[in-house]
């Protein structure tokens, strides 16, 4: 798989696409009410494992557009959240349809999750925030979750015109809810309060034991950064996934890049003129190719930054190995394997 592939997400809450719903929605709810068509039967079984609490239906979960009761145990599930369907596989249920994010199938190849997904394929149903109405109806799900998304309202009543919707997590701007509060949304709508909340502990113990063992970590400042063309950065604010990580990790922000990003943006974007700013303390590159990795440090601008002089900056790939990949979804799946892939490089800046 290439080094080069582009993860979809560095920009996604600038300009979200949005989807014709209205036009789809006549076909989606024909399709929805349709017969045992065994064409529009999914590539995968969701039906839960042992482990429903006893007791936990009928369930009420709260989110931006209302709150939605999920009366009985869903059987079958699709996420449309980008990560979403991490904390369902770690809640063992195998979604029946996903969302693709890296333009790649998002089952079999993220190493913290191909246990999980064993031979299962979902059906993809859209890219990003772009969802296939009839797609989704043609699976016939009891529950759609969508967490780690940019659901739009009208895409939300058309939906819920034919299955229970979560939608993303009230009082958190799009794509900024902690994964805490995504996996407990999650775990609620399934009925499974009790294993998700051991989940969280166990990640939380992750980082605590991180934090333990690297103390100096809670003195130093941070920035993640990537860079996909010459004389354009982006360094990522304090709401995206990979900057949560790291803070988690133990390490300080840097609130400028906040002040420095648009209005909803997860991004500051920056010129090499701007790039002082990532004079931190750790300055992470999550990049998609050497060629990339090394215009950067050939920028002159860069050159006189003492995080560069110093060594203490750090190029991680989002594939092969997927380190980026991992802190990017930053879920209860992939926050451990990042963890693992992380630290020893980390311990080799001196």
């Amino acid at each position: 798989m290439s080094t080069g592939t582009r993860p979809a997400l560095t920009r996604l809450v600038r300009n979200v696409p949005r989807v014709a719903v209205a036009a789809a929605a006549a076909l989606a709810l024909t399709a929805c009410g349709g017969g045992d068509d065994k064409s529009a039967k999914p590539a995968a079984d969701s039906t839960a494992k042992a482990g429903t609490e006893s007791g936990a239906f009928p369930v009420t979960v709260e989110h931006k557009y209302g709150s939605t009761t999920v009366d009985t145990e869903p059987k079958k599930i699709v996420t449309l959240g980008l990560s979403d369907q991490d904390a369902v596989l770690a809640l063992g249920v195998k979604p029946v349809g996903a969302v693709d994010w890296f333009k790649e199938d998002p089952y079999g190849k993220w190493p913290w999750a191909e246990e999980k997904w064993g031979g299962a394929k979902p059906e993809i149903v859209g890219e990003r925030d772009e969802y296939n109405i009839e797609k989704i109806a043609a699976l016939k799900p009891d529950l759609v979750i969508a967490q780690y998304s940019g659901m739009k309202k009208e895409q939300y009543d058309t939906l819920s015109k034919f299955t229970k919707v979560v939608a993303q997590p009230k009082d958190h701007p799009d794509y900024g809810a902690p994964w805490q509060v995504m996996t407990q949304q999650i775990g609620k709508a399934l009925g499974k309060d009790a294993e998700t909340e051991k989940l969280i502990a166990d990640v939380d113990a992750r980082f605590k034991a991180a934090r333990d063992k690297h103390p100096e970590y809670a003195r130093m400042t941070i920035a993640v950064a990537d860079s996909f063309e010459a004389g354009k950065y982006s360094a990522f604010t304090k709401t995206d996934p990979k900057a949560i990580f790291f803070n988690e990790l133990g390490f300080k922000l840097k609130p400028e890049i906040d002040s420095m990003a648009k209005p909803g943006w997860n991004v500051a974007e920056l010129s090499a003129e701007k790039l002082n700013v990532l004079d931190v303390d750790r300055l992470v590159w999550v990049t998609s190719s050497t060629e990339a990795n090394d215009r950067i440090k050939a920028e002159p601008l860069y050159k006189k930054l003492k995080v560069n002089q110093e060594k203490r900056d750090l190029f991680v790939p989002y594939q092969d190995p997927d380190i980026g990949a991992a802190f990017s979804f930053n879920t209860v799946l992939s926050i451990p394997y990042a963890l693992d892939q992380i630290e020893p490089l980390l311990a080799d800046i001196k």
